[in-house]
């Protein structure tokens, strides 16, 4: 990519960065269009290629900023002694949110590479998600089991926080204007909801 992209204003950074976010969150590497992404960005398709020579430039270089960009919200918004395994869970959500408050559809985009298997994305971005995936389990794997009831599995119940965190940031994206706040709000009920009913 070409660095000068840096020396934009931030707002035309983030509007670039977001507008190629949310194309590829939906319609994953192959089927996203870059005229659909400088439409969103309103910009030209010359100024996209400019800065980042290709489609796969621009993909690769997202990634790379995604995936750097909520690793550094995670070290600032988890605490690296929790091992609590609710609040564990409710300070990645926070960074969570904190990362969506900037660029809403950033989870959405890690989510969707994550199922990435066009073979030039991959190839692009196969050492890069590794890493992420390791930074993600080493924080899972903080997590203090001992304390669950033997009849509760503790692997399920974090998936099942998955999933739910993930539908209600998907419906909160849907409105007209994402708010990160009400994301986290509703987020954190469901945790604490569940944490009631795995020790009741």
């Amino acid at each position: 990519m070409n660095e000068k992209f840096f020396e934009l204003k931030k707002e035309k950074q983030d509007r670039m960065i977001n507008a190629a976010l949310l194309v590829f969150s939906r319609y994953g590497y192959y089927h996203a269009s870059t005229d659909e992404i400088v439409k969103v960005a309103g910009i030209s398709k010359g100024l996209l290629f400019h800065y980042f020579g290709s489609k796969i430039g621009l993909y690769s270089f997202l990634y790379d900023y995604a995936t750097r960009f909520v690793t550094l919200e995670l070290a600032q918004n988890v605490d690296k002694g929790e091992t609590e395994y609710f609040e564990l869970y409710k300070q990645i959500v926070s960074a969570k949110a904190a990362s969506m408050g900037q660029y809403p559809y950033i989870y959405l985009f890690l989510k969707r590479a994550e199922d990435e298997t066009y073979a030039e994305a991959l190839s692009e971005i196969m050492e890069r998600r590794e890493k992420y995936q390791r930074i993600m389990e080493a924080l899972r794997e903080r997590a203090d089991i001992t304390v669950f009831p033997p009849e509760i599995n503790y692997n399920k119940v974090w998936n099942m926080l998955d999933h739910t965190v993930d539908g209600v940031m998907e419906k909160e994206l849907k409105q007209d204007t994402f708010r990160s706040d009400l994301f986290l709000e509703e987020a954190i009920e469901y945790v604490d909801m569940v944490s009631k009913m795995v020790f009741s």
